[in-house]
């Protein structure tokens, strides 16, 4: 007993040795700090390999994540001239405007999703300065009109610059930006620094946002696409839409591409303009006669008796897809749980499968095609939504109501009707005169019988 109370001891001994022997050597690392204020994000890598020029700036670099690119070192010497001009503009010194970024230089950290630490005190406010001021000072020559600066009488360096400008990689905070620009003016009564942004970005056709909900300039063209009615329906958030926008149109769905006024409306504001007396008795959709008598669509009556689909019109051109991406980024970073802009791609996706839905919605006046053909729209369309993940669709009730008037046989019978025999003026003249000549056919037939 003795002897395999010992071996016992021994092998557990040898089993507790083995084990110290084992153990993972983990070196006490803590999670990376992301703090309340963090809003500008270094993209995602899995959205980002998808297309990396769409997230990358071009010509100028803001902030720290891109300073050191050497491509866009050639910018740095406009900055410089731009700090020159405004050190004169506000007659401040360079220590003066230094001195408003010093004082706030770990806040303003904090709203970065990295630490930065290879970059010391002295450098991190250089950036932070020079970059602003640079913003700052563009924005003022832009409303002042100054036609005759490098870049705003240039319209290709312009338009690129706005670009790089909506990037999230190259962001600064709004809220600091606007305190230099305060302070370095002295508080005088001086144009809003929002509004000289909104003046840079949208020619001043826009909604102008409560600037304390404006985080940076991606966010700041998120609230120009801001939805008027933000709650997303929750019923049905199972279901997406099935069909593409040809299948709905051959379902007798018509599309209606309609103007928005940004300062009252939205481009994700889509409505299914379908009268409820049409859902329970759709052989009341007049939409074949419409088709015909195209004259008579101004009625005011006509929209209540057809089934249309009103989406706001979109400009598609080389900067949409950067636009888009770098907001889409933006919703995965930061707002998870309202992902509007997110929502309202994946419906374009879903009614955009081929190059003949995007040649319907160009012909319903839905999309303004600046790309060329249709085939590069598709493409963007369909790649948009790689590597995203959508949250609650503000949409899953319209993806219900659409997938519904589809599966209905009564619309497809009309639809069949309208294409057929009422697509044109002609057409359905002349399926009226047929129906009349056969009316009198069967008369005469039954005629002798009757009379």
């Amino acid at each position: 007993m003795e002897n395999m109370a010992g071996s016992a001891a021994s092998e557990s001994n040898g089993n507790e040795a083995k084990c110290k022997e084992s153990i993972i050597d983990i070196p006490l690392i803590e999670e990376p700090a992301r703090w309340p204020e963090c809003c500008i994000y270094r993209v995602p890598n899995k959205i980002r390999k998808v297309k990396e020029e769409a997230y990358t700036p071009k010509l100028v670099s803001i902030g720290p994540f891109h300073h050191d690119l050497e491509e866009l070192r050639s910018m740095k010497k406009h900055k410089h001239i731009y700090f020159r001009e405004f050190c004169l503009r506000t007659r401040k010194s360079q220590k003066d405007l230094a001195s408003i970024i010093e004082e706030k230089e770990e806040e303003i950290r904090h709203y970065y999703s990295e630490t930065f630490e290879q970059l010391d005190r002295k450098k991190f406010v250089e950036i932070i300065l020079l970059d602003a001021i640079f913003i700052i000072e563009l924005f003022l020559r832009n409303f002042e009109r100054k036609k005759h600066d490098y870049i705003l009488s240039n319209a290709w360096l312009e338009s690129h610059i706005k670009q790089d400008l909506i990037l999230l990689e190259n962001q600064l905070p709004f809220k600091f930006i606007k305190k230099l620009y305060k302070s370095a003016l002295n508080g005088e009564e001086v144009t809003p620094f929002l509004e000289l942004a909104c003046q840079f970005f949208f020619l001043g056709k826009h909604r102008i946002p409560i600037d304390e909900k404006v985080k940076h300039f991606t966010d700041l063209h998120r609230t120009f696409y801001y939805p008027t009615n933000p709650k997303p329906t929750l019923e049905n958030r199972k279901d997406h839409l099935r069909y593409t926008a040809t299948k709905l149109h051959e379902a007798g769905l018509g599309f209606k591409g309609v103007d928005t006024d940004f300062s009252k409306s939205s481009l994700l504001d889509i409505d299914f303009a379908k009268d409820k007396r049409l859902e329970r008795y759709p052989c009341f959709n007049l939409s074949w006669i419409f088709s015909c008598l195209p004259c008579l669509k101004s009625l005011r009556c006509s929209e209540s008796a057809q089934c249309i689909l009103k989406v706001p019109r979109i400009v598609i051109n080389d900067q949409t897809e950067a636009l888009f991406r770098n907001l889409m980024a933006l919703e995965q970073c930061h707002y998870p749980s309202n992902t509007y802009i997110c929502n309202y791609v994946v419906l374009l996706d879903y009614l955009i499968t081929t190059k003949e839905d995007v040649r319907l919605l160009v012909e319903k006046k839905v999309i303004i095609n600046r790309r060329g053909s249709s085939k590069a729209v598709t493409t963007l369309i369909n790649t948009l939504c790689h590597q995203i993940v959508e949250g609650e669709s503000r949409y899953h009730d319209l993806h219900q109501r659409l997938n519904d008037h589809c599966v209905n046989s009564w619309n497809r019978l009309l639809a069949t009707l309208t294409s057929v025999y009422f697509r044109d003026f002609w057409r359905g003249t002349g399926t009226l005169v047929g129906l009349f000549l056969v009316a009198i056919a069967f008369w005469n037939f039954l005629r002798p019988f009757v009379m």
